[in-house]
């Protein structure tokens, strides 16, 4: 018949003799699947390369910065830091977005991050500022090397110890002072100071103080906010629109110094908010002795 072929011994399918049965048409058996009819879906595989090249990029800003270093323009390599940033930002988002994530690129992303954020800002700054000081003999100049150095060394050990922590830390916070953060804060200041005429020479004693800073804070055990919130993160109160916006006119206005202002104030907000919370249990403790104390009254039920 046309359409309806009948079952002929030499054309029954592997699965209807797995089954037991022969049908007149040739259909698959219950519980089976025809990989014919239903076929997974592949997904493309350039939708893989997507938050890679993200992070290529990211990493591509991180070298450009020590090239533009190298050849004096400081203000050039720290927009190029945050041209990284930005980058940086948005690979992740994009691996989740995509359902693209993977240990590939969990380790290239920490791979350009420490070139990013750990060489490039720390040669920016011993370019800028920081070789200067051996003017003053061998050992200031041993002094700027060492900044240097240890902010790069500091870097190195905030993203190994990030990356031996994934899935066990509460993700609100970061633990330690994030390497974008911490190279968003040296960038902001170079760049201000670039654009109010300050160069390398007279900002030399400020630079070493500011770069281990920056280096023992990405070490530290000090809470930074991380803006992943969880599922309801993208939810923000009405008010923090009309901030937002006041920061992006700002921003317009006077690029180098309210970032800069941005940074300090983030920079900031870790010790604080790790001495509130300090606080907060060290209050907590002692309202669980004063319960245990004889005598005391017992708690409200």
């Amino acid at each position: 018949m046309e359409g309806s072929e009948a079952w002929k011994p030499g054309r029954d399918s592997s699965a209807a003799r797995a089954c037991g049965t022969l049908p007149l048409l040739h259909q698959p058996c219950r519980g089976s699947v025809d990989p014919v009819a239903n076929p997974s879906p592949k997904p493309r595989r350039g939708i893989y390369l997507l938050p890679n090249l993200f992070t290529t990029g990211a990493l591509f800003a991180g070298f450009y910065a020590v090239l533009a270093a190298f050849a004096g323009n400081y203000a050039g390599a720290a927009i190029a830091v945050f041209v990284a940033g930005i980058l940086d930002s948005l690979d992740g988002r994009i691996a989740r977005l995509t359902n693209t994530q993977s240990e590939f690129g969990v380790q290239y992303d920490s791979l350009s991050d420490m070139c990013s954020f750990g060489i490039a800002p720390a040669v920016v700054m011993y370019t800028w500022s920081l070789s200067t000081l051996k003017v003053y003999g061998p050992l200031w100049g041993k002094v700027g090397f060492s900044a240097a150095f240890i902010y790069t060394a500091c870097a190195a050990l905030r993203l190994a110890r990030f990356n031996t922590q994934v899935g066990v830390v509460d993700k609100r916070y970061f633990q330690g002072l994030a390497s974008p953060a911490a190279a968003g804060l040296l960038m902001s200041f170079l760049w201000a100071a670039t654009e109010y005429g300050i160069d390398g020479v007279m900002a030399q004693f400020v630079a070493p103080f500011l770069t281990v800073l920056a280096g023992g804070l990405m070490v530290s055990r000090v809470r930074y906010w991380s803006f992943k919130a969880g599922p309801k993160s993208d939810k923000v109160p009405f008010a923090i629109i009309p901030l937002a916006v006041l920061v992006l006119v700002a921003l317009y206005v006077d690029t180098a110094p309210v970032l800069f202002l941005i940074a300090a104030l983030y920079v900031i907000s870790g010790p604080v908010m790790t001495l509130w919370g300090m606080r907060e249990v060290r209050g907590r403790r002692e309202e669980r002795g004063d319960e245990t104390k004889p005598g005391a009254e017992p708690p409200p039920p």
